[in-house]
């Protein structure tokens, strides 16, 4: 059984003759440290390109006993290690750094995985690869378990902000600050957290509550050289969707527990997983996103889980981890995945490809389940039918709501907002009963799509306002959703029914 701390772990791993672990990580210095404390008296051998091969010898500290043994490229290294008397592995461990960047090189695997044949006949020692970033060969995959260092905890990071206080004498802060930015500095690293610090003292010699959007901009930073997630500006708000009366109801509730979150614990209120909003396209789900972020008064993230396919064996999933660690450290936020049954398309078919989007999937499902990070998925889909039957057992979302097409109540409201945002002044002289009756089967998008185009062609004609009459000769040249997609669109909706989703509208 492993410990819980990122050093127990990687104790158990090596006293249990695992021949590589894998650490995922840019705290190269932390990683090192906690690989020495974890050592348990053995040498640890290491290599870096810079510095080449460096011995720590047991039982010292690591700043007094780093010593250059060899300058040697790493295949010299690893050929020296496999000649019997050159160096001796046994009861030691091996670190190598960098090494990410030798994997396309095939003789760096197949020495590595000579010395995991030794470790397996017998020989007690235990390599450790240190990247930034994770590449697996294919035929290293099963000797290896990748390993990520935990995030410094609120306590800790609060304790680190008294620190810095202290050690540069600056004005004290309260508690409420103190919190706060305890709360912002969550899911950075302690490089991270100590810069911004620095950068936050540099400015006007103290800590206040302005330092909180340098910090978010650091995390806005982080997503956008991510290359995976994308942050969106959201202007939409909740009076912009028509209708939907009983997710906007649910979304409100939400939002009291998400911008009240510790007195929601503290009273015994679970961290909210989050919503699968499912239907016909067109219908405001999308638009349900974006006003849920802008309700919850925090970031939308996009996650588009095409770009976290990768090349090599276990890059996949370390791409679904990293955008996963992304927003736990940008939390609270909403975390938007678009199109959800195109995401996990081949799950547990036999190919390749089917194989790394089955783990995904796997993966995916054991965070949401088990996650207590302030992370607000909201997940959209045209068509439940083709997502697996896990992702919609209770425990995965808060809840599941169906989406149909506008009633005629929703379709008065929905022109009412389009009209409004575009023509205003023209609102009062429109007989919008007279569209409601015009447009039965038309989605929200269809309205929206009739408001503009009315609206350009009002323009292009040289007319000083908009009339009901102009919107209703533009309906005739256009085919609402139900004509379009009428045999789809009814499959859906008993689907639906039968599944019992709830309505959002009423």
């Amino acid at each position: 059984m492993t410990g819980n701390t990122f050093e127990e772990k990687m104790s158990s791993y090596m006293d249990a003759g695992f021949p590589i672990l894998y650490i995922n990580t840019f705290e190269e210095t932390k990683a090192l440290k906690s690989i020495l404390n974890a050592a348990g008296g053995r040498d640890v051998l290491e290599w870096n390109y810079a510095d080449g091969l460096s011995l720590y010898k047991k039982g010292m500290a690591a700043e007094e006993n780093k010593g250059d043994l060899s300058r040697m490229p790493i295949i010299t290294v690893l050929e020296q290690l496999m000649t019997e008397g050159w160096y001796d592995l046994q009861g030691k461990i091996l670190i190598l750094r960098d090494i990410h960047y030798y994997f396309d090189q095939p003789e760096v695997t197949a020495l590595l995985k000579n010395l995991v044949i030794k470790i397996n006949n017998g020989m007690d020692t235990a390599i450790v690869l240190m990247a930034p970033v994770i590449k697996i060969p294919p035929e290293l995959e099963k000797f290896i378990a990748i390993l990520e260092i935990e995030y410094l905890g609120f306590t800790e990071i609060r304790q680190a902000i008294e620190n810095f206080i202290d050690a540069y004498e600056l004005p004290k802060v309260n508690d409420k600050l103190l919190d706060e930015l305890a709360m912002a500095f969550k899911g950075l690293t302690k490089f991270e957290i100590d810069n911004l610090l620095a950068l936050a003292y540099s400015n006007d010699g103290e800590l206040t509550r302005g330092d909180l959007k340098v910090i978010f901009e650091q995390k806005k930073q982080m997503i956008m050289k991510s290359g995976i997630l994308e942050m969106i500006t959201v202007t939409e708000t909740i009076k912009d969707i028509g209708g939907l009366d009983n997710l906007k109801t649910w979304l409100k509730r939400k939002a009291k527990v998400i911008k009240n979150i510790n007195a929601a614990e503290a009273f015994g209120v679970d961290m909210p997983k989050g919503v699968l909003i499912a239907g016909v396209p067109g219908c405001g789900k999308s638009l349900n996103a974006k006003a849920a972020a802008s309700l919850f008064e925090v970031p939308l993230l996009r996650l588009d889980m095409g770009r976290l396919m990768g090349k090599y064996v276990g890059e996949s999933e370390g791409n679904l981890r990293k955008a996963i660690s992304l927003a736990e450290a940008i939390a609270p936020c909403v975390l938007w995945i678009d199109e959800l049954e195109k995401a996990f398309v081949g799950i547990n078919s036999n190919s390749g490809g089917g194989e790394v989007t089955t783990r995904l999937f796997g993966n995916f499902l054991t965070w949401m389940q088990e996650k207590t990070n302030p992370v607000f998925v909201v997940a959209t889909a045209n068509n439940i039918m083709s997502l697996p039957p896990e992702l919609m057992r209770k425990g995965r979302f808060d809840e599941i709501f169906y989406v149909g097409l506008p009633d005629k109540a929703e379709r008065q409201k929905i022109f009412e907002i389009h009209i409004a945002k575009r023509r205003k002044k023209d609102l009062a002289a429109i007989d919008i009963s007279k569209l409601v009756e015009k447009s039965n089967g038309y989605s929200g998008a269809d309205i929206e799509g009739v408001v503009k185009d009315a609206i350009e062609n009002v323009f292009a004609d040289d007319k000083k306002s908009l009339t009901t009459e102009d919107i209703l000769n533009t309906m005739q040249n256009t085919h609402s959703l139900s004509e379009i997609m009428k045999k789809p669109l009814e499959e859906m909706n008993k689907e639906y029914q039968e599944r019992k989703f709830k309505n959002a509208s009423k």
